[in-house]
């Protein structure tokens, strides 16, 4: 089988991965056309492979990635991990020496707190739901539920990092710039990652961060709205530009040949391909008016709406439709989220925010035959506490010792659950899945050995899962 050998031991894979956006950005229309045709003949000479994307490691159905966050922390046990004790033993005092809480300041006594929706079981599979996601309930029989998750901090910002880059204190490529490095290009007119965000989320522009992998692999934020990218229409008549492009010809020829494997040039490079494909691919992309009435209803969406989780949803569609590797939906950025400390009640207009246009999603892309190559995942970066400082306490607090999340689609074993967590939801007991085996089970759908898809960076060879990670073998089909 193909291997993805580590970038210093192979130069051929060094020419033509870390410096993939080379060959790609000259391949366009307009840079095989007008564009650098002298450098063009030099690069396709160097090989004399000219092909899109790269092997993976494994044979795998998942060609790309819906990668779903919900921002703030969803509290497990009121969503998809019931606690029939947690009910039973509410307002029951925990001691203040109990191994989960005695090292929380300002915890001295602790008392469990009940979970607030009913569950009930769903589908042929009987997976329990509770009534704050009602529509995805309906979707449990194309689901696989992880009810063990937990991670490595208790703060929202690094545990935001570390779900999307396996780092939890310091920026590193996201796994969206992994996968965009490893798998290559669908498209060349669109990017091959790309974030839908009404706001920023913790961490920042750091969760699609190509750090150090080349800069054609950084994600590319799109705002919902009227102008979801900027500028991509194009403000001078097409004549003007091509002699605009064709005047960068010499400077950069001659530029290009003094650095060559220059990997800041490479991206700029790229992103002139890139941007030229856009402002065709992008308005198509975006152009929800050719969606027939069905399916904007089951999105939720009214005719020219712009905003909104369900236009969200329903624009990732179209970008994996159009060859777009990874596509993350961020819901609400880093204000009004789940961080229920107040009051869980606020999870209410959260859920029903997302419920309906997750789920439909799920139905589009299973109606189109595209569930079949597209894996989606569901996440947050860690729960919240079953238990608070008071027996009337209204809100939940940050819980990194379990969690749940889901996988659907390409690869991924159907209708259900994995791992367990305590009678009251403290902590994953059964089978715990930590945010590294989650990317190592993510990458492994996605046709690639964790600990083979390397960069070597700094004098050392990184990957998305560090020296940890396994793959949770219970998810797979």
């Amino acid at each position: 089988m193909s291997q993805v050998p580590n970038k210093h031991k192979n130069s051929a894979w060094q020419a033509t991965v870390c410096d993939c956006g080379r060959r790609g950005f000259l391949r366009s229309a307009v840079a095989g056309s007008m564009l650098f045709p002298a450098l063009v003949r030099q690069l396709l000479a160097e090989d004399g492979r000219d092909k899109l994307g790269h092997e993976p490691h494994f044979p795998t159905r998942a060609k790309q990635v819906i990668f779903l966050f919900m921002t703030g922390g969803v509290s497990h046990v009121d969503t998809f991990d019931p606690k029939p004790a947690l009910t039973r033993d509410h307002g029951r005092e925990i001691k203040a020496d109990h191994p989960e809480i005695k090292d929380r300041p300002g915890y001295e006594k602790i008392f469990l707190k009940r979970p607030q929706w009913d569950f009930a079981p769903h589908g042929d599979c009987g997976t329990q739901v509770s009534t704050l996601f009602p529509h995805v309930a309906d979707c449990v029989d194309d689901l696989a539920l992880i009810r063990s998750m937990h991670t490595s901090h208790s703060n929202h910002y690094n545990a935001t990092l570390g779900m999307h880059t396996g780092s939890f204190a310091f920026s590193r490529p996201s796994i969206g710039s992994w996968l965009s490095y490893g798998l290559g290009s669908l498209n060349r007119n669109l990017p091959d990652f790309v974030v839908i965000a009404p706001h920023q989320t913790y961490a920042g522009t750091q969760v699609y961060a190509s750090d150090f992998l080349p800069g054609p692999h950084q994600g590319t934020l799109v705002v919902p709205g009227a102008e979801p990218i900027a500028n991509v229409a194009p403000r001078v008549p097409r004549s003007r530009q091509e002699h605009e492009l064709a005047a960068l010809e010499e400077t950069n020829e001659a530029h290009a040949a003094q650095h060559e494997f220059d990997p800041l040039l490479t991206a700029r490079l790229k992103s002139f391909e890139t941007a030229f494909g856009m402002q065709m691919a992008v308005p198509d992309a975006f152009d929800l008016s050719r969606e027939d009435d069905a399916t904007m209803s089951s999105y939720g969406l009214a005719r020219g709406q712009t905003t909104g989780f369900g236009w969200q949803c329903l624009v990732s569609r179209r970008l994996v439709e159009r060859g777009v590797r990874f596509v993350e939906l961020i819901d609400t950025g880093s204000s009004n989220n789940w961080d229920a400390h107040g009051d869980m009640l606020t999870h209410e207009p959260l859920a029903r925010n997302v419920d309906q246009p997750i789920a439909a999603l799920l139905k589009d892309l299973k109606q189109r035959g595209m569930l079949d190559e597209t894996l989606v995942v569901w996440t947050t970066e860690f729960g919240r506490t079953p238990f608070n400082n008071s027996a009337d306490a209204k809100g939940r607090e940050h819980h990194p010792w379990a969690f749940s999340s889901w996988l659907a689609g390409a690869g991924v074993k159907r209708g259900i659950t994995y791992g367990e967590t305590d009678e009251h939801g403290m902590r994953a007991v059964v089978d715990p899945v930590h945010v590294h085996d989650f990317h190592a089970t993510i990458l492994r759908l996605m046709g690639f050995d964790h600990e083979r898809l390397t960069y070597r960076h700094a004098g050392r060879d990184y990957r998305l899962t560090d020296v940890h990670g396994r793959v949770v073998q219970g998810v797979l089909a």
